[in-house]
Order: C-alpha cells, then sequence, then structure tokens
C-alpha cells in the first residue's frame, strides 16, 4: 500500500555498485545481500500491509563494523535503517530504496552472566526469551516478557521500550535496562550506564529506549535481572460483560493490590485461543481476566482472597485458580499465543497499540464496540489490562477491495480515543509509520519541535531511520543546531524548556 516517505536519493542509488564494494570491504563479501530475492525476506516487519526494498541488506559481527559501516554512510550521506528480528508492528524497519538496512541478527550473543550484580551483558540480536533461558536454571529471570519473546531480538525491545504480560509490576523494557553501548551516526562508539546506576545528569538511558533506531545503533545491552518469586498462582476471572471485567481491573488496583500480571481477553479471543491451545478457558463468559499473584506464599493466598472477593462483589460469573505450576503456565499459554490463535479466526487482523488510565478501560471498549457498527469490521480483545495498554486486534480480509484501508481508518480511531481520554498512542510497539500522522493529535508542534531538537542533537544529517515517527521532519537549521560530543551528558546549548 502506497504511504507518504521522503523521496529516495537518486544520487545515492546511482551509487549502489560503489555501496556495495565498500560494505563487502567492511563486513566481507558473505555479510551484504543485493539480489532482489534475498533483499524480500527484509522487506516488512510484522505489519506487512507496508513493504519495500531496501538498497542493500548489511549484516555487521562486530561493533567496530557497525562503526566503520556508520562512519561511512555518514560522511557519504547515505541512510540507515537498523533492524532486529524484525518482529515489530509499526513498520518501524520499513527498508527505503536508498537506505542500507543494517540488520543485527548477527549480534546474537550473551557476553556475561553476573549474579553478584544481578545483570546479563547481551548483544543486540539475542531474543528476549534467551536472556531468561540463560539464568533459569539458577532461579533468575529477565522481567519483561513480550508475546513474541520467543523471538523478538533485545535490540528491538530497546528500540520500542517493549512490555509484556509482567510490566505491570515490573516494569517495561525501560525499567530493566543497565546499560547501552551505542554506535552513533558519525561511527563513535560510546556507553551509557552500565552495571551501576547511570549519570545523575541527564536519562540518556531513558532518552535511548523507545528511539525506534532515529539516535543511535545499540550493539550491547546490560539487563536486570530478577529473583524468581517463592510463589505464584494465577486466577481466571469470567465476566458477563467487557466493562464489568474492566471495572474489576480498575477495582484491584485501587484497592491497593499490584499483581504480577493482570490480562483481559474479549469472547471472541477466549475462543481463538482455547481453540488454539487447549488451555480450559471458559467459553461461557464474555470477558476474562487473568491475574497473577506473586511472592511468599502466605501472602500470595491472602491476595488471591482479596482479588476475588472484589471480582465476585462487581459481579464475576466464575474464578478458577491455578493448583501447580503446570496449570498457571496452561493459563497464561492462552494469553501468550492470542495473536497468533486470532490468525487463525480471520485471514488477516491490525494489531493496535495505545495506552489509557485504567479507570477509562470500560469507556473505551464500549467506544470500541459502536466503532465495530460503523466500520463493519469485528474486533478481538486482547489487552495488557493492569496497566492499562490495549492491544484491539481488527479482523479484515486483505484480499477484499478497501478493508485494509478500513481497517487503518477503524484503528486511527481507537488511538484517537485513546488519547481522548487521557491515554497515549503507544504502550509498547512504537510510532514507526503506522502512528506517525497520528501523533499530531497528541503532541502540538512545539512538543514535536522540541523532540526534534534532540534527533538533531544526535543525528544531524537524519541519515538514521528517516521517515519514521514524525510526520514532518524538520532541517536541524530550522530548530537550532546541537550537538552531541564524545558521548558528553552535558549540553549547555540546548534551548531550555
Amino acid at each position: 500500500m502506497p504511504i507518504s516517505m521522503p523521496e529516495p536519493d537518486q544520487s545515492v542509488i546511482a551509487r549502489r555498485a560503489d555501496i556495495i564494494k565498500v560494505m563487502r570491504s567492511l563486513v566481507g563479501p558473505d555479510n551484504v545481500l543485493e539480489d532482489a530475492d534475498e533483499l524480500r525476506a527484509y522487506e516488512s516487519d510484522a505489519l506487512p500491509a507496508y513493504t519495500a526494498l531496501p538498497l542493500i541488506v548489511v549484516l555487521p559481527e562486530t561493533t567496530q563494523q557497525v562503526s566503520d559501516i556508520l562512519k561511512y554512510c555518514h560522511a557519504n550521506d547515505v541512510k540507515i535503517v537498523p533492524r532486529g528480528s524484525g518482529t515489530g508492528l509499526t513498520g518501524a524497519t520499513l527498508p527505503l530504496a536508498d537506505a542500507i538496512t543494517l540488520a543485527m541478527g548477527k549480534f546474537n550473543k550473551i557476553l556475561d552472566v553476573d549474579y553478584d550484580n544481578r545483570c546479563v551483558v547481551a548483544q543486540p540480536g539475542c531474543t528476549n526469551l534467551s536472556i531468561t533461558d540463560a539464568v533459569a536454571d539458577k532461579g533468575f529471570y529477565y522481567a519483561p516478557d513480550p508475546s513474541s519473546q520467543i523471538a523478538c531480538s533485545i535490540g528491538g525491545n530497546i528500540g520500542t521500550n517493549a512490555g509484556g504480560v509482567h510490566c505491570l509490576k515490573y516494569g517495561l523494557t525501560t525499567n530493566n535496562v543497565m546499560g547501552l553501548e551505542i554506535v552513533m551516526i558519525d561511527g563513535e562508539v560510546i556507553r551509557i550506564g552500565g552495571k551501576h546506576l547511570d549519570s545523575d545528569v541527564y536519562d540518556l538511558l531513558g532518552v535511548l529506549t523507545g528511539a525506534e533506531g532515529l539516535l543511535g545503533v545499540v550493539t550491547e545491552v546490560t539487563v536486570r535481572i530478577l529473583q524468581k518469586p517463592e510463589t505464584a498462582r494465577a486466577v481466571l476471572i469470567g465476566f458477563d460483560s467487557s466493562e464489568a471485567a474492566g471495572e474489576c481491573v480498575a477495582a484491584v488496583i485501587a484497592n491497593g493490590i499490584i499483581p504480577g500480571g493482570m490480562e483481559m481477553m474479549d469472547k471472541p479471543a477466549i475462543h481463538a485461543a482455547d481453540d488454539f491451545m487447549n488451555c480450559g478457558y471458559p467459553r461461557d463468559v464474555e470477558a476474562l481476566l487473568i491475574v497473577e499473584l506473586d511472592g511468599p506464599a502466605v501472602e500470595v493466598a491472602y491476595l488471591i482472597e482479596r482479588v476475588e472477593k472484589i471480582a465476585k462483589d462487581i459481579g464475576a460469573s466464575m474464578t478458577q485458580i491455578s493448583q501447580n505450576e503446570e496449570e498457571r503456565q496452561r493459563f497464561w499459554a492462552g494469553r501468550k499465543a492470542a495473536f497468533p490463535a486470532v490468525g487463525r479466526i480471520s485471514p488477516d487482523y491490525y494489531c493496535m497499540d495505545g495506552t489509557i488510565p485504567r479507570g477509562k478501560l470500560s469507556v473505551v471498549l464500549k467506544k470500541i464496540r459502536e466503532l465495530e457498527e460503523k466500520y463493519g469490521l469485528g474486533v478481538a480483545n486482547v489487552f495488557h489490562a493492569g496497566d492499562g495498554n490495549l492491544h484491539p486486534l481488527i479482523l479484515y480480509d486483505a484480499n477484499k477491495p478497501g478493508e485494509l484501508e478500513t481497517a487503518e481508518k477503524f484503528g486511527a480511531e481507537i488511538l484517537k480515543v485513546c488519547v481522548e481520554v487521557g491515554g497515549v498512542l503507544s504502550g509498547e510497539h512504537g510510532i514507526g509509520i503506522e502512528k506517525r500522522d497520528l501523533m499530531g493529535t497528541m503532541f502540538n508542534e512545539d512538543d514535536m519541535n522540541q523532540q526534534q531538537r534532540l534527533k538533531c542533537a544526535f543525528d544531524a544529517g537524519h541519515l538514521l531511520n528517516p521517515g519514521k515517527v514524525y510526520p514532518t521532519l524538520h532541517r536541524c537549521a530550522e530548530l537550532g543546531r546541537v550537538h552531541v560530543h564524545r558521548g558528553q551528558h552535558r549540553f549547555p546549548d540546548i534551548p531550555r524548556f
């Protein structure tokens, strides 16, 4: 589908053969992909509605190679699109015809496991789940757990500030990353944070986490690991309406209970997940909550009683508490597989990602039902309900003319509703190109100009992942030029605000 992207630089395309030659000299001929059939594997992320072939794909293996590549691109005005595992859902790694796609899949090693400092140092191409697997035998784990954790890369998690079902209690990626090694656009390698608290000057870790590849290329990540809780039990809670389930979510938090995870699915999602995973979900309810409590056994038992009472007072039609670890894992198996499960009931689905105040959950769910009628498309709702992160899956058929466009309009209205009730455009998937043209619903021109001043401080030439996040990217001279030099944390020339 056509989208508005920067016009390709024909002078770069004309230099393609020379660029290939240089890249082969830097990383070896086997690590440079140029044939159309090879490039097609990189033409999109998990938002397949948008596709494009990159100029070439380069697969570096060392930080020095990344530095040399960026140094060359900076000196020769060649754009770079960093890419992890390609599991993103917003088109943030959509290639450009005049840009090198920098595929970080060969950065796939865990470099250090430090139990004394409770952290793991990993390369960005390591999968999220591989970090937990590396420390599981010692009773540790990495808390952020996106549904795609078996495949998504930790570098991609940094790019989008990924969350997961347990982020309610243990935080998103930004709350669990301790350090980064970053290659700047001019090839300079800097380190921020590490096995210690970050600088008290500027929160550069916070800036870089969620930056979607616009500021630099991550080549090493240090993340916090946690000790597994003594006990974890999950409870299934069924309701006769999604609104009642939403009220229960708000009530649990309002009572001072912070579950390890609190997820919600509506009836279409429940049936799809149960058919796919045979996890024993109740099929006669309109909405299902999965609430997990963890900690000391006596505390967990007490909190489950409280959650059950809250749910029954609101009108829960059923509750079922996991009696062992196998049953707890089965409860979660359906939720973790909800996205592929929904893929079995519809030719295509469009996955949204917005975040709202918990107290507005029932209001937004009602509005989504109204929009279903307006647009004539079904929705399967899967939510990180505890922190208000919504994932409505709009069901459509891309082979039917106009249905994709209708799904996009439907999704845009859902996101606008999220902003109207006090929420934000993204909880963990990022902006990419999918939500780029909606940025004006959340930020005014001054807000976006200030964000772009930061972009200019890191990448004045707009060579890193152009065309993403901002509907209009101003030239740095129009914003007031600022610089980062040698990774210094103080930027006296950034305008105060």
